[in-house]
């Protein structure tokens, strides 16, 4: 790694480990094989990567498939520059795996906003810092429903943990 830094070495071979914390402005192209694997924000920290300096750069994905999601993903990150964006759209598309487990997309065990829906968010953890400063317990009788709802998912949460 010192070495390509140093323009002793022109092509390095890594892992997706380059994602974080890496700055060569030397480096100017970049190919990431099997670019469906990814997701759109981690492919934006990828491309990131190349283009730190004044010199013209590139970053080639390459898919391993020819499936119509994979190309409308690939297209995503060639036409955004915004990683927020670009986050939001692979909830959208691939979205969000567990809350409480290890799935890392899919439908959701819970319904949940957008991540640009910030009103609507502050005002659900408002209402849940009430509910729990008022009801820590869910022990009153209009909450029973609720305290029922979130044993059930507790207990599933705990049985596939084991």
């Amino acid at each position: 790694m010192r070495d390509f830094r140093d323009g002793r070495l022109d092509i390095l071979v890594s892992t997706a480990v380059v994602e974080v914390g890496v700055d060569i402005p030397n480096a100017t192209v970049m190919m990431v094989e099997g670019a469906e694997r990814f997701g759109l924000a981690q492919l934006h920290q990828l491309r990131g990567r190349v283009g730190r300096s004044d010199v013209q750069s590139y970053c080639l994905l390459l898919s391993d498939s020819a499936s119509g999601e994979a190309r409308e993903r690939l297209q995503l990150v060639e036409r955004n520059q915004d990683g927020f964006a670009l986050a939001e759209a692979d909830l959208r598309l691939r979205g969000p795996g567990e809350f409480f487990g290890t799935r890392q997309s899919g439908l959701p065990d819970l319904k949940v906003a957008q991540l640009s829906d910030v009103p609507l968010i502050e005002l659900a953890r408002a209402e849940a810092a009430r509910l729990l400063e008022s009801d820590p317990d869910l022990t009153r009788p209009e909450h029973a429903a609720l305290a029922q709802e979130v044993a059930r998912l507790w207990e599933r949460v705990t049985a596939e943990a084991h």
